[in-house]
């Protein structure tokens, strides 16, 4: 494998692994820091999620328009080093609101992956974009098989130490591009940068109007919100329901991880051959809707991880959708789109996290109407159905091509 290609993998999975190392401390972080139950740890944690998911879904397609006209490697190792600082000014912030302000900087400036996205989308074939998504996602979920792992035994030294590794990983990692990255954006594909267009709303209305992107700008959206509910509620839902502690929540992630990795790295290929993109959502979908009925209702933890390899089998919905999407760009909008598809999962990320995270607090409470820990699960099912309605609207108004 050539060297930047191997730098890309790298950055995908250290920013899976930033991710993953932080998640089984941070209900004992929030509560240290901020005090209180868990239900209003859990709520911080949604509101410090929505505030970076808020700053990538205003820059998003700000970063993807630079991209587009300075070049994907300066906008990579930019954020590289970004994300080391905002990494360790959380390991010594002593406040929430430290916490906050450090998760607005790194949302702002947090630009990794989908600059990542663009410059595979820069060196792939057409037909071959699905599949090298599927790439993507696979080093995605070799991240979170390695963070959540190692963060679990990270937190056996306090809350603060995962926050110093995925600073140390993420600043070795802009030196390894800064050596080997090259530059795919040539004078033939650069495009003026817009600020009519960098902008959410600017990108979303430019893109909108081309063929087979409307909506599936959509369909990215609800399955998106569904599914941060993964991030979003699994630690507290595996404290609350299973009473599992760091390590094993990081085991638990690491699991998902793994079959994350094989179902995008190794499945996503012959799905596409013998299903099609079209086919390929709509079987994933599907997976999504039995993984989410069935932990929205079960009381074991063991019962629960071994069924975590058919959830992970809905992980071939996102590289199926971004292919076909980027195959109805141009080259020199793959920033533009991979900036907005940013914004769009930031969207998510903003809505998600305070919508899960209150509806586990509602039915976790003293007060609730019922006790119901999976609550945030049935509410993905639904959205999971609205995602599928307004795909196959999609296929029936005959806008999608293979």
């Amino acid at each position: 494998m050539r060297l930047p290609v191997l730098f890309i993998m790298f950055t995908v999975m250290i920013d899976a692994m930033g991710i993953g190392l932080i998640m089984p401390v941070m209900p004992d972080l929030m509560v240290e820091v901020g005090g209180g139950t868990l239900g209003a740890a859990a709520l911080w944690g949604g509101l410090l999620s929505t505030s970076f998911a808020a700053m990538q879904f205003l820059f998003g397609p700000v970063v993807g328009g630079l991209s587009d006209r300075f070049g994907r490697r300066p906008i990579l190792l930019v954020s590289l080093v970004a994300m080391a600082a905002d990494y360790l000014l959380m390991a010594v912030a002593g406040t929430i609101w430290l916490l906050l302000i450090g998760r607005i900087i790194g949302g702002i400036t947090a630009a990794t992956h989908s600059t990542a996205n663009a410059y595979i989308a820069d060196i792939s074939k057409p037909k071959e974009k699905s599949a090298n998504f599927g790439l993507i996602g696979a080093a995605f979920g070799l991240g979170f098989v390695l963070g959540p792992l190692i963060g679990g035994l990270l937190a056996e030294y306090g809350t603060r130490a995962p926050f110093y590794a995925a600073a140390i990983l993420s600043g070795l990692n802009a030196l390894f591009g800064w050596v080997v990255l090259k530059e795919t954006v040539t004078d033939a594909i650069r495009r003026p940068f817009s600020l009519k267009r960098a902008n959410p709303f600017g990108a979303f209305k430019a893109l909108s109007k081309l063929p087979m992107i409307g909506t599936l700008l959509g369909v990215y959206f609800f399955y998106s919100i569904a599914h941060t509910v993964y991030p979003a509620i699994w630690s507290y839902f595996g404290k609350e329901r299973f009473d599992w502690d760091p390590a094993t929540i990081g085991l638990s992630l690491g699991l998902f991880g793994i079959m994350m990795a094989f179902v995008q790295g190794f499945l996503i290929r012959p799905a596409i051959k013998y299903l099609g993109e079209r086919g390929t959502i709509i079987y994933g979908l599907f997976f999504d809707i039995l993984a989410f009925g069935f932990l929205s209702i079960v009381n074991s933890g063991t019962v629960a991880l071994l069924f975590v390899p058919v959830a992970a089998l809905a992980g071939i919905v996102s590289p199926a959708l971004q292919g076909l999407m980027s195959q109805a760009v141009g080259d020199d909008q793959q920033g533009e789109l991979q900036g907005a598809l940013t914004s769009l999962s930031a969207l998510a990320m903003i809505i998600s996290p305070m919508l899960m995270t209150s509806t586990f607090a509602a039915f976790t409470s003293e007060t609730a109407p019922f006790y119901m820990p999976g609550a945030p699960f049935l509410l993905a099912l639904i959205l999971t159905l609205m995602a599928i309605a307004l795909f196959m609207r999609h296929r029936s108004s005959g806008d999608a091509t293979e």
